[in-house]
């Protein structure tokens, strides 16, 4: 009889009624259902104008190892900024070393150039007081030079002055007063008196 009844079935083409896995149980109680929420959620919050994952985020922040990672995440963010950042500082300060060690340079280049300029200007200015004082007494030499003429006689100043450079002595010859001049001429031989006479008559006019 239960031969028959199973035969019969299996002619039929009727399989016997299987029961659910639990895979499929939890696909159709939970997995659907949470999914729904969800996005439910998501409608309602784009509609409330709420960030879900900022929210989400504040709720992971009160839970203890969440909230802990991402502190340890932060931290270790925060020290590499901080590396970079003083990595970053020590090379400016490296750099500008460098341009104060240069401008130092420059400085000490300067300084030296200076004193070489000042010693070149008290160099030029002990000259030319030198050249000053040169002038001087080659100018009260001559005075005193010319003094001495005049106090000499006529017939003793007349061969000193003809034995003199052309030059030198058209210089004293001129620098006399006439009423000194007149008396040395006369006391010397005719060609000098009137080779000095034309001489001073040149000077003169080219003066």
């Amino acid at each position: 009889m239960a031969k028959r009844k199973k035969e019969t079935t299996e002619l039929s083409g009727v399989n016997p009624e299987k029961k659910p896995g639990i895979f499929q149980v939890l696909l159709l109680w939970f997995i659907i259902p949470l999914l729904f929420a969800a996005a439910v959620i998501l409608i309602i919050a784009k509609f409330a104008d709420i960030n879900v994952f900022d929210k989400a985020k504040e709720w992971s922040g009160q839970i203890p190892f969440i909230s802990q990672s991402a502190d340890d995440e932060e931290a270790e963010g925060e020290d590499l900024l901080l590396e970079d950042r003083v990595v970053s500082l020590q090379a400016e300060i490296q750099e500008k070393e460098a341009q104060l060690f240069s401008l130092q340079q420059d400085l000490d280049k300067s300084e030296e150039e200076k004193e070489k300029l000042l010693a070149e200007q008290e160099k030029l200015l002990d000259e030319i007081a030198a050249l000053v004082r040169e002038k001087d007494d080659t100018k009260r030499s001559f005075k005193e030079v010319v003094s001495t003429f005049e106090k000499m006689s006529a017939k003793a100043a007349a061969p000193v002055i003809t034995k003199m450079s052309d030059a030198e002595a058209i210089r004293i010859l001129t620098s006399l007063k006439p009423d000194t001049l007149a008396p040395i001429l006369e006391k010397m031989e005719p060609a000098d008196a009137a080779k000095y006479t034309s001489m001073m008559t040149d000077s003169t006019m080219a003066e």
